[in-house]
């Protein structure tokens, strides 16, 4: 199959399934399992591979990689607050628990970091080990926990071998989605399952960026925007609840 699909179409496919996932939490709170509700959230899984995927393509193309780690730890701060509020969650981290506290992109800040760290030659082995212990329990409260940290980190290191890519989208999806089936909500556990449904898609990425060149600063933008709308509605449909677990 020739391969087609640039960077900037990948990551509006993404862009695309986030909103209509989070559109479908604010119109039905909870996970409820009617079939169209739970297909709408089948879709939203499409998002969050993706993001991993170019998190690690980002770590090998960036031409300055702390600058790079530095926004998107700054992106993932402004992203907490947009998160929390689209959610219905307390902006204090852990007030209501250890599970979805902030954004995705809390982890993915600290994968970027990660990355950066284990490619430093210099850096010893057991220096590195901990660093990968750190991350995933600094991680471990955000949206797809240390998943979002170490799948990035293992696509960066399987880079140009897809198939290896693809094991770890599915091997790590499907750890994430054991804990929640065995210890917190067997229909959420499932329904992470379906992020394998991203593997066709990436297997077009044809490794150029696109023409447009403002996508990455769009995402930045769209990110938080469209929660902060998420949060509205919210607000406006059901009063001040929560949304998601």
């Amino acid at each position: 199959m020739e391969k087609k699909l640039n960077a900037n179409e990948i990551k509006l496919i993404a862009i695309i399934a986030m909103t209509i996932d989070h559109l479908t939490w604010v119109f039905f709170p909870g996970l409820q399992t009617v079939w169209y509700v739970y297909a709408l959230h089948i879709i939203g899984r499409l998002t969050a591979p993706i993001m991993w995927f170019f998190i690690a393509e980002g770590c090998h193309y960036t031409r300055n990689i702390r600058r790079y780690i530095g926004r998107l730890f700054l992106f993932a701060l402004l992203s907490h607050f947009a998160y929390d509020f689209a959610f219905g969650i307390p902006f204090l981290p852990l007030s209501t628990g250890v599970f979805n506290q902030t954004s995705v992109m809390w982890s993915l800040a600290w994968a970027a970091l990660l990355i950066r760290i284990c490619s430093e030659e210099r850096i010893p082995q057991w220096a590195k080990n901990i660093s990968i212990l750190a991350a995933s329990l600094i991680s471990f409260p955000s949206d797809w926990s240390s998943i979002a940290v170490m799948c990035p980190f293992f696509l960066y290191a399987h880079r140009e071998d897809f198939r290896a890519q693809a094991r770890d989208i599915v091997l790590w999806s499907f750890l994430y989605a054991s804990v929640y089936f065995l210890f917190l909500d067997r229909a959420y556990g499932l329904l992470q399952i379906f992020t394998f449904l991203t593997i066709p898609i990436l297997s077009r990425y044809n490794g150029e960026r696109g023409s447009w060149k403002g996508m990455k600063w769009f995402f930045y933008v769209y990110y938080p925007a469209h929660l902060l709308i998420i949060g509205i509605l919210r607000i406006m449909l059901h009063g001040n609840i929560s949304l998601i677990f």
